[in-house]
């Protein structure tokens, strides 16, 4: 999604109003309940939250210079790799093996085989089709990427066929080296 983001990709930037930065943040906290204890470092209160509108239907959101979630359309708002570091463990999360890092960190999705072999790591629970995911690399601390499951964890478990996981955001990309 932001493999070739660059500064000519953003068509507008607006303040929002308080009343839609408080709806903006209890969104945020119903897709990552966990997430609700930090919500207030994440988007103090009387901080200013900015609006990017970009290319293709892209909104960007950000307090102090910094993006902290995104949105695709009028879907689910998605965390930053920036976000995701900061609050490693408010987001669900995969692991991949070794041999497909250089592959994730070059944009590429992420295939069944990278999430099941040994050294990668799915979830006990089943995430259905959809979720958004945290991406992690074995033996790597942060994550490396953000991608929706395009089939449930337990399907890419018997299946082991095919692409995972879509790639949405990874360390490198346009929005990775974006600064306000």
């Amino acid at each position: 999604m932001f493999k070739k983001f660059t500064k000519e990709d953003i068509h507008t930037r607006a303040n929002i109003k308080s009343s839609v930065q408080r709806g903006l943040k209890s969104n945020f906290v119903s897709i990552y309940p966990s997430l609700e204890p930090a919500i207030d470092l994440l988007i103090p209160k009387k901080s200013q939250v900015i609006s990017i509108k970009c290319e293709d239907k892209i909104q960007l959101f950000a307090v102090d210079n910094e993006v902290v979630m995104f949105q695709h359309f009028n879907e689910d708002l998605i965390p930053t790799l920036t976000t995701v570091h900061k609050y490693p463990d408010c987001f669900p999360r995969v692991q991949v093996d070794r041999g497909a890092i250089k592959f994730v960190l070059s944009g590429a999705n992420i295939m069944c085989p990278g999430l099941t072999s040994p050294g990668a790591k799915l979830p006990e629970e089943n995430f259905e089709e959809g979720t958004v995911v945290t991406v992690y690399a074995e033996g790597k601390e942060h994550a490396l990427a953000i991608g929706k499951l395009l089939m449930s964890t337990d399907d890419i478990k018997s299946k082991n066929k095919g692409i995972g996981i879509e790639l949405l955001h990874y360390l490198g990309d346009g929005l990775w080296n974006h600064s306000e």
